[in-house]
């Protein structure tokens, strides 16, 4: 089937740029996803198509006291699955998975590491050689093309802090921080297969999955 964006394939283009590289369809779910994040008050982390599964992961605006909670993830797992079973814009058969960025977040794109100025992030550069090709520290600017990183530990040339361009940058995240991090901001997605849910969402056991629909597929 059509895929979206990759975790990685698209990494570190602007915002707009990723938008271009998705398929039409995953261009489409945004658009119906965006106005019910909105109207809730929260943010579109991050969409993304793959295996099968449609990932949406929403998040509370930037500098928020709070992450996203199970009530939240339940309700736009309701309304997102509403509106696809409704506009139908994904072909065939998939999985749609509503989900928080999690304890330790991506950072895929520009606007992933300007809304975590001030937190600690990891990062891997894509030079193999580079004796330095990891290091971790605190996130001090981000702009459409470099980040800055206050290093945790000086560098071999004894640098202690180190801007890089996105287009060097393999991975990179932010890193949880147990003294300042609540238990309630780990990651819980939602799941709902489509579609026509023939039995109503549900309470998993387990933190991590937290709401369920089981539907048909149509012929």
């Amino acid at each position: 089937g059509t895929e979206g964006v990759g975790p990685w394939v698209h990494a570190f283009l602007s915002e707009r740029e990723v938008i271009m590289a998705e398929s039409a369809a995953v261009q489409r779910v945004r658009e119906l996803v965006m106005p019910i994040v909105t109207d809730l008050h929260l943010d579109l982390y991050d969409l993304e198509f793959r295996g099968g599964t449609l990932r949406v992961t929403i998040d509370t605006p930037p500098n928020s006291p709070g992450g996203v909670d199970l009530e939240q993830i339940a309700l736009v797992t309701r309304l997102v699955s509403r509106e696809l079973d409704h506009h139908d814009p994904v072909p065939g058969h998939y999985t749609l998975e509503v989900t928080s960025p999690g304890l330790e977040r991506a950072l895929r794109i520009p606007a992933h590491f300007q809304r975590e100025l001030g937190k600690t992030i990891s990062v891997r550069l894509r030079d193999t050689g580079n004796a330095d090709r990891r290091f971790q520290g605190v996130l001090q600017r981000a702009d459409e093309q470099t980040c800055t990183v206050l290093l945790d530990q000086p560098a071999a040339d004894g640098s202690i802090e180190r801007t890089v361009a996105f287009t060097q940058i393999d991975r990179a995240k932010t890193v949880f921080v147990w003294e300042t991090t609540s238990k309630a901001d780990a990651k819980a997605p939602g799941k709902a297969a489509r579609k026509n849910p023939t039995t109503s969402p549900t309470e998993s056991d387990s933190d991590s999955n937290v709401k369920e629909e089981e539907l048909d597929e149509q012929s």
